[in-house]
């Protein structure tokens, strides 16, 4: 977890005295005294505890450590991100470290969950004694909620047992918190979402961008039950999104990530790191790029249609690519071949020198900027909440027509036909988890459907190339270790099983 900051209260300058004695205090006049006292600290405040989506995404670790780990895509071997693919990372995450990239890690997601649970704390603590208008006030509270809700899910998808953090660290004594059970921290995300639902506003066109609404966190509360098993929460809360007449799905696919298109594409993306390359967009993301746009393209920025500046680091299986049907639009997102910048097209066995069956990922394409990419990575989308409600449904009650009902929206836009009818409920789960594949690829999902269905054992073996021609997870990959320095930092957190 973030650690509070100290501030010496003497300054002693050797030149100018032999010894002094230094004692620490907390200084944390900033959060009491001089700040939450009008509403643009209140704005301030919430928009801080944003600012950790940022880093996550920005890396993004958050894509990342899903992607690479998971049967749909692969890293090429640079800067140690095999050890995601191999399963050969540690509690130091040392490979990641002496590369230099901690930002692609697991020990970011920690990082910035826990840099985000403290700035969201602030808010709920402090904001409410703030004199401002009654109704943004409300609204940043229940921002506030959404966030801490979203962190601590971040957190558990990840890690398993985690801290649950629900007061500022104002005295040191704060700062230090065990760890709770996966069930604690579930309890504590509900009740974080219900007040976050009670409190946000409604999701319309007029909602500033990168900013929490109700579908939002109800969103967030159908997929956090999803996870957690609850599935007549995770039903319920997926169904209060679906009458809201701005959000649905885009009729295009590929319309969803185009760049020329992202303020359209807000009637699919309920929540989403909003990326930008300058300041000119108000909001809590702006200024903050991200490198899929860079690791999705050819190498030596070979095709400016995929991006100003690409390497050539991100391809997706050929296994992958062949799994989808050749008349599901979602496939397009996907290529075996390209146009590079002198209009020549390059066969699938020259598109990357690491193996000659590399397929790129184009759900990152940036033609558009010339100063970091621009494209918007979605963390929740209407296609979710389909889906979210067919499993949701078919573990309640079997594949009904409504289960059938909820995936066909999905299938329909991908221009497939429907489901075959008559399946029993596991066999329809299986559909969905297959759909929820082919959707979200390169959106860092995957992962967390395997873990979560803890099938990913079965699966990974058989996600290989001829660059990665065997893969070996351990039942201990399902969650990744807390990191060291945080055990080192917090006396009081101790490592999950099995990774003692």
């Amino acid at each position: 977890m973030q650690r509070i900051k100290y501030i010496l209260p003497l300054v002693c300058l050797f030149s100018l005295v032999v010894s002094c004695d230094l004692e620490e205090e907390v200084y944390s006049s900033i959060y009491t005294s001089n700040f939450y006292k009008t509403s643009s600290d209140a704005e301030a405040a919430i928009t801080a505890a944003y600012d950790p989506i940022a880093d996550l995404y920005n890396g993004p670790a958050a894509v990342l450590v899903s992607d690479m780990s998971a049967d749909q895509t692969y890293p090429r071997v640079a800067v140690s991100r095999n050890t995601l693919t191999l399963f050969t990372y540690d509690v130091n995450y040392t490979a990641q470290r002496t590369a230099g990239r901690l930002f692609e890690s697991p020990q970011q997601i920690w990082l910035s969950c826990y840099d985000g649970i403290e700035k969201a704390n602030w808010v709920i603590a402090k904001v409410p004694g703030v004199s401002m208008d009654a109704a943004r006030k409300k609204e940043i509270i229940g921002e506030a909620f959404f966030l801490r809700a979203f962190y601590h899910w971040m957190a558990t998808k990840n890690f398993g047992d985690v801290i649950v953090k629900t007061t500022p660290s104002d005295v040191l004594g704060n700062a230090y918190v065990t760890k709770s059970s996966m069930a604690d921290v579930y309890k504590q995300i509900y009740t974080d979402l219900d007040s976050a639902v009670a409190k946000l506003p409604t999701h319309t066109a007029s909602l500033v961008k990168g900013r929490a609404s109700k579908e939002a966190a109800l969103t967030l509360y159908a997929k956090a039950a999803l996870y957690n098993e609850d599935w007549a929460k995770a039903l319920t809360n997926a169904q209060a999104v679906l009458p809201n007449a701005y959000l649905r799905l885009m009729p295009n696919v590929l319309d969803v990530y185009d760049v020329s298109k992202e303020d359209l594409a807000r009637v699919e993306n309920i929540f989403a790191f909003e990326s930008e390359s300058n300041t000119s967009v108000s909001g809590s993301t702006s200024s903050r790029s991200h490198q899929m746009v860079g690791l999705c393209g050819p190498p030596g920025s070979a095709s400016k249609q995929y991006g100003l500046t690409t390497f050539g680091s991100f391809f997706a299986y050929q296994s992958f690519y062949n799994s989808f049907n050749p008349i599901d639009k979602r496939r397009l997102l996907l290529d075996t071949t390209y146009v590079n910048n002198a209009g020549a097209t390059v066969r699938q066995k020259n598109i990357t020198p690491i193996t000659p069956k590399g397929v790129l990922v184009k759900k990152y394409m940036d033609p558009v900027s010339t100063s970091g990419n621009v494209n918007n990575i979605p963390i929740f989308r209407m296609a979710d909440v389909y889906l979210i409600a067919a499993e949701a449904e078919a573990h309640l009650n079997g594949a009904t027509e409504t289960a059938y009902k909820y995936i066909k929206v999905v299938r329909d836009r991908a221009g497939l036909t429907d489901l075959t009818p008559g399946l029993n409920a596991d066999a329809f789960v299986k559909a969905v988890l297959q759909e929820r594949s082919w959707e979200f690829f390169g959106e860092g999902d995957r992962w967390y459907d395997l873990t979560r269905t803890n099938t990913f054992m079965e699966v990974i073996p058989l996600a290989v190339s001829d660059y990665y021609p065997q893969r070996t997870p351990q039942p201990k990959n399902r969650y990744f270790p807390i990191p060291q320095d945080e055990l080192n930092a917090n006396t009081d957190l101790e490592q999950n099983d099995p990774w003692k």
